[in-house]
């Protein structure tokens, strides 16, 4: 399997500055990243010749960065269903069901969008390692973004934007915003609780439409707290439909109506801002139409 190497053309401001100074500065390498390309002779390569950080570079010159190679560390599964919508060398963009786990748990081995993940890649003769940027509850349905090497994880630790589609229960009209932290009340179970106390959360809701007693909702989160999207709903009384664990009702559907909608980032290397959309899947679709939108 052949390892991922990023080629960069060294730009006029960059002229006679140390290859730290480009790696750091301008790709944004992790310091982490940096010393695993240092151990590897051929991790840096200078117009094809080996390059040390603290030797100079010059404007034109092609810099090739090989990017370490990992262990992908979870067993590879069935990716026939695996729903792609964007790939390239760096990064991968799924369309998630809404009864998929996205990371193993000891309730779910094997059959997580990780396996699949690992099972495909492994397929295609890559040697990446599953790693979602924002992960997404099982129940949840819709985008999850990934990184395929270190570098691209670091790179998009902060440069994406979701918005998400929800249905929650109750009346809702115009937007605002709930500004509550989020904790914990039992560390051995998964339920959160929005109070005075906890780590730090905002949420930005818009209404679409409402029927009075179900309101289509747009989300946006500034903090990517667990569950957060499910507790500030419930915390002003209008919990999402479908969600039990927070006092959804399933009447009208068997999961949380909570759909990834979009996701926007900065390309980790080409640096272009690229956005994509997909719709919710059926189950949401029915119970958005009870709101006659």
């Amino acid at each position: 399997m052949m390892q991922r190497t990023i080629e960069f053309v060294i730009p006029p401001e960059f002229d006679g500055e140390k290859l730290i100074a480009f790696l750091r500065g301008r790709v944004g390498v992790s310091v982490r990243t940096l010393n695993k390309l240092k151990s590897d002779p051929e991790g840096l390569l200078l117009n094809g010749e080996h390059i040390r950080t603290v030797d100079p570079v010059h404007t034109g010159d092609v810099l090739a960065v090989r990017m370490p190679r990992e262990a992908c560390g979870i067993a590879p599964g069935e990716h026939a269903g695996l729903r792609i919508v964007y790939e390239d060398d760096d990064v991968l963009l799924i369309n998630k069901p809404g009864d998929l786990a996205v990371h193993p748990t000891h309730n779910h081995q094997g059959d997580t969008l990780a396996n699949q993940v690992a099972g495909y890649l492994a397929v295609n003769g890559k040697t990446a390692v599953f790693r979602a940027v924002g992960r997404l509850d099982k129940t949840t349905s819709g985008l999850v973004l990934c990184a395929l090497n270190k570098h691209a994880a670091y790179r998009l630790s902060d440069a994406y934007e979701k918005e998400y589609l929800a249905v929650a229960q109750g009346a809702l009209t115009g937007s605002g915003t709930v500004d509550t932290p989020i904790y914990r009340p039992d560390p051995n179970k998964t339920l959160r609780a929005a109070g005075d106390h906890g780590d730090p959360a905002v949420t930005h809701w818009q209404a679409l439409a409402s029927n009075g007693s179900l309101t289509l909702l747009r989300l946006k989160l500034e903090t990517g707290r667990t569950h957060q999207i499910r507790v500030h709903m419930a915390s002003i009384g209008c919990p999402l439909a479908g969600d039990e664990m927070y006092g959804g009702s399933t009447d009208d559907i068997r999961r949380t109506a909570l759909h990834c909608e979009t996701v926007r980032f900065c390309h980790p290397v080409t640096k272009e801002t690229l956005s994509f959309t997909v719709s919710p899947p059926e189950d949401m679709q029915k119970l958005i139409s009870l709101i006659n939108i």
